[in-house]
């Protein structure tokens, strides 16, 4: 490897940073992929069907806001975290509530663009975007995880969850 070239690391080194995965990477990394990926369907559905997109905005936020409302709760409900370790149920939930109304409000925001067309091809762009930010979270922090195999897993399942979208969006 060249000189200068920094790598980063594959495992987190101590236990600070061990804990800093389980109690904050892994919450806000689950709550990313659940808002980007799960209010793709209705979003796109929504604005693919009206070709509107205030009300792709509409149905996007309240997808956005629900979810990140279901996943905090369901994250904090799901370990009180004395048996894995992984923290504060409160703490958890709010991280995974506020990354996963991050990663669903992302992609609702470009309908706020009133021409649809343009509002479309930016929210395509933004999932993209969002799509490989995840991807990278996923390297960066999680051992034996490549870049090429995360960007595979994840944009395979945005690809099918914005296909369903799209399917009854034009139906």
């Amino acid at each position: 490897m060249p000189s200068g070239v920094e790598t980063l690391p594959s495992r987190p080194a101590t236990k600070d940073d061990r804990e800093f995965v389980l109690r904050t990477v892994q919450p806000a990394l689950l709550g990313l992929a659940d808002g980007s990926i799960s209010t793709l369907a209705p979003l796109f559905a929504a604005a693919v069907a009206t070709q509107r997109s205030h009300v792709a905005l509409l149905v996007g936020l309240s997808a956005a806001i629900g979810a990140a409302i279901s996943m905090g709760v369901s994250e904090a409900l799901s370990d009180d975290g004395t048996l894995t370790g992984r923290g504060r149920p409160l703490r958890r939930g709010i991280v995974t509530g506020l990354g996963t109304l991050i990663g669903a409000g992302g992609h609702s925001l470009p309908f706020l663009i009133s021409d649809y067309h343009t509002a479309m091809t930016v929210a395509v762009i933004v999932v993209a975007l969002e799509l490989l930010a995840i991807a990278w979270v996923r390297w960066r922090w999680f051992e034996g995880t490549s870049v090429a195999s995360s960007i595979i897993q994840v944009t395979l399942a945005g690809a099918i969850v914005f296909a369903v979208g799209m399917v009854f969006g034009g139906a």
